[in-house]
């Protein structure tokens, strides 16, 4: 689906530089959209689809640092990249402070921008797959029933089946099914690798 292909937003009130970035990246195939201001691009921002955003950092109305703000606001998990004019510098490093993922002083190389540019989709796509990976984490253990959830929790804290039939008034064969049906809800093929699903997510 195309909504789910890398996109480059470009944010910057200065349409030459709009278009020529726009034919840059465009040129190596890579998905672009551009946006005049911060606030048209927030009326389009959609959390679901990956990239970075190439941003400006002085903008008419909302500047660059704003749009970072309302963003982080939205838990937004998109890279950005600012575009800095040589006086901005002190703000594109408060910005990176904050958690921009790089800057660029204008004028640049566009190879610089390019590789900043990969840099950032693939740490994009890192995240969102981190991110993925714990939802079905917390989805599986949302499927244990609540003494499963007790008898797991016990095993990741190392109790011995012996024990945990103890704490919990069961026998020990009642302990080892929950146990098994813990293992196979959880996908996981060890104790080891059991703890570390759930540490994961702790």
């Amino acid at each position: 689906m195309k909504q789910h292909e890398p996109t480059v937003f470009i944010v910057d009130d200065d349409a030459a530089v709009r278009d020529a970035l726009g034919l840059l990246l465009r040129s190596i195939h890579l998905s672009c959209e551009l946006y005049p201001s911060a606030n048209a691009f927030l009326e389009a921002y959609d959390a679901d689809r990956p990239g970075c955003l190439v941003l400006d950092v002085r903008m008419p109305g909302m500047s660059g640092l704003e749009l970072q703000q309302e963003l982080e606001r939205l838990h937004s998990t998109l890279p950005i990249i600012f575009l800095t004019a040589h006086g901005d510098v002190p703000m594109a490093v408060t910005a990176v402070k904050a958690g921009a993922a790089d800057f660029l002083e204008k004028p640049f190389r566009d190879q610089d921008l390019i590789d900043k540019i990969q840099h950032a989709i693939a740490a994009d796509t890192s995240i969102r797959r981190k991110l993925e990976d714990r939802r079905q984490i917390l989805a599986r253990i949302q499927s244990l029933t609540p003494r499963e959830r007790e008898v797991m929790d016990k095993v990741v804290d190392g109790s011995p089946n012996k024990v945990i039939a103890m704490d919990l008034g069961l026998s020990q064969r009642t302990v080892e099914i929950h146990r098994t049906r813990v293992m196979r809800k959880m996908q996981a093929s060890s104790l080891s690798q059991l703890v570390q699903i759930v540490m994961s997510v702790r």
